[in-house]
């Protein structure tokens, strides 16, 4: 019997033209880089989540109001539904958790060589579109 999908959140936030991006330090896509974000929790919000996922894995806190895509993920133990939020960030300086092996705040320009997780491109776009970039 098919299972349903699961539920992650990512965090897509924006602080001096500069996005917040995280290379994955654990498989699926470890060394690939993403978006902070992970798995909602038993009852979270989706938006507490994303909130909860981007303090955890950088130290960051932002503003995530909008929900700039919702992405389905296909991996070997089934289907993930991914939220995303977008937001300017609010305080904290960001630091690497266990779960990163990097982060960096990146210009769009500075993106093009870098390998990502699936649709994490589209997600960036998406937010820059929403807050107007």
């Amino acid at each position: 019997m098919p299972q349903p999908p699961k539920l992650g959140v990512s965090a897509c936030v924006w602080h001096a033209k500069r996005v917040l991006i995280v290379q994955r330090a654990n498989a699926p896509f470890a060394g690939l880089w993403s978006l902070p974000g992970g798995h909602v929790e038993a009852g979270e919000t989706l938006l507490t989540a994303a909130h909860r996922e981007l303090l955890e894995e950088t130290g960051v806190k932002a503003d995530l109001k909008q929900l700039s895509g919702v992405y389905n993920l296909d991996l070997g133990d089934g289907t993930y539904m991914i939220a995303c939020y977008t937001g300017r960030w609010k305080s904290g300086k960001a630091v690497a958790s266990d779960d990163v092996l990097a982060l960096r705040w990146a210009l769009p320009e500075e993106l093009e060589n870098l390998d990502f997780t699936p649709n994490t491109r589209d997600a960036i776009v998406r937010a820059k579109v929403l807050l107007k970039l």
